[in-house]
């Protein structure tokens, strides 16, 4: 045990959220001549650092703390003790579920250690008699902790290793036919199941036990980090891919062969534009211009990949697999000419230069990707087809759009298309045979 004292007291750091609490408890400490204060916190790393800072012989702390409420009490405490190991600890707690006392004795020495009731500190000096005994390397546990650890009960209305393996594959957002399927049942028997499992941690809890509360924490926790990750991959990640993700479980780097079809636009002229136009106004049209254009491809069932400057791409047939993807990017295509047309009608009455798109659309075979870091997450599509894509819109005037023999092929109805002279682009040593579609082909595109 450490032996540095102020003048002779017994240093403690005390931790608690609840400031009414912590100053309490300082003040219930103050009034013995032989305990000396030293430092306080209302979370884990307020705790730890302060305990480094601080070297206190005794750390008397709350279980639940900021940031997520559950135990980082007893995990700050242990780490103070990992770092310093004769440090006492006492926990200060409102629950006497003997768990906390044995998720902490299975991996610490009971020595200089405590465990007492925040409702009974006060009675006889206990608090401040639990100092002095695990200050001297004894130990402190509140008589009714003793009782229930010497003498566990088992609550009407606890878990059985069944209901608890259901209510994890709950926690785990887990439908009732995949929970179903994982227990070899139907999904009208485990609705029933859920229902009552949900009923039963709720009489528990309202009873005032404390299995049932933690549970139902537990499950709200794992709710609401899922949701939290969701709302994170979607903004990091085009539409459809996060949910494609968490409910597949994709990894950082695993590729996939997709038979997709590609569409990349860009805006004629752009660079003149910009060079004549104020910036502000600019850039306000071109947000008119990127919401618009993601509303025909999600219109059309496609997955907006990069919006790059004024240059738009967008796949079809990926992240989820679908057979009439060349269908759908042609009318994506013709959509994104239509809602450009209306968008340059309101512009010209404002005074503002008009958007004239190039597209151009590829069929063929893909690596798909989740490439990046955990800190920046890409989905992207890498390959031939994707790079012919942007060769070809290079092709296309404003508002034009010129297509690929594979996707012009393998729409399910025919068009009509302007065949263009094969011609080799960059990077490809062999000639590309490719479409202009007229105005006339728009009407007969299928939707």
């Amino acid at each position: 045990m450490q032996d540095d004292k102020i003048d002779g007291k017994i240093t403690v750091f005390l931790a608690d959220d609840n400031l009414i609490v912590r100053e309490g408890v300082r003040a219930l400490l103050a009034l013995e001549p032989d305990i000396e204060i030293v430092g306080v916190a209302g979370d884990y790393d307020g705790l730890v650092s302060g305990a480094e800072a601080t070297n206190p012989q005794v750390v008397v702390t709350d279980i639940r703390m900021p940031p997520t409420f559950q135990r980082e009490g007893i995990d700050a405490a242990k780490e103070v003790r990992k770092r310093h190991p004769g440090t006492a600890i006492i926990v200060l707690s409102q629950y006497d579920d003997p768990e906390y006392v044995t998720s902490l004795l299975k991996e610490e020495d009971a020595s200089g250690f405590g465990y007492l009731l925040k409702d009974r500190i006060a009675d006889e000096d206990q608090l401040a008699q639990a100092v002095r005994e695990v200050a001297a390397g004894g130990s402190k546990l509140d008589p009714k902790i003793v009782s229930a650890l010497v003498n566990p009960v088992s609550r009407d209305g606890g878990l059985n290793k069944g209901d608890e393996d259901l209510l994890n594959l709950v926690a785990e957002g887990k439908t009732i036919k995949a929970i179903a399927a994982a227990q070899h049942s139907t999904p009208e028997a485990i609705s029933v199941a859920v229902e009552a499992l949900f009923l039963k941690l709720a009489q528990e809890a309202s009873s005032g036990g404390e299995g049932g509360l933690r549970r139902l924490r537990m499950l709200h926790q794992a709710i609401v980090e899922r949701e939290e990750q969701g709302e994170s991959l979607s903004r990091l990640l085009p539409g459809g891919i996060a949910e494609k993700l968490r409910a597949a479980g994709g990894r950082i780097g695993e590729t996939e062969r997709l038979t997709v079809s590609v569409l990349m636009s860009d805006i004629r002229g752009y660079s003149t534009i910009a060079e004549h136009s104020d910036c502000g106004a600019l850039a306000h049209q071109l947000n008119t211009h990127r919401a618009e254009m993601n509303r025909a491809i999600l219109s059309a069932g496609g997955t907006v990949m990069q919006f790059v400057g004024d240059a738009v791409m967008a796949v079809f047939g990926a992240p989820l697999p679908y057979d009439d993807h060349c269908d759908k990017a042609l009318a994506a295509a013709l959509a994104m000419h239509r809602f450009q047309a209306a968008v340059n009608a309101g512009w010209e009455a404002q005074g503002l230069p008009a958007f004239g798109l190039g597209i151009g659309i590829t069929t063929g075979d893909v690596a798909a990707a989740l490439l990046g870091s955990e800190e920046r997450l890409e989905y992207t599509d890498v390959g031939d087809t994707v790079n012919l894509s942007q060769r070809l819109q290079q092709w296309a005037e404003p508002g034009q759009t010129v297509i690929s023999e594979a996707t012009y092929q393998g729409l399910s109805q025919p068009i009509e298309a302007e065949a263009l002279e094969p011609a080799t682009v960059k990077g490809r040593e062999t000639p590309v045979t490719a479409f202009k579609l007229s105005v006339e082909a728009w009407s007969a595109t299928p939707a």
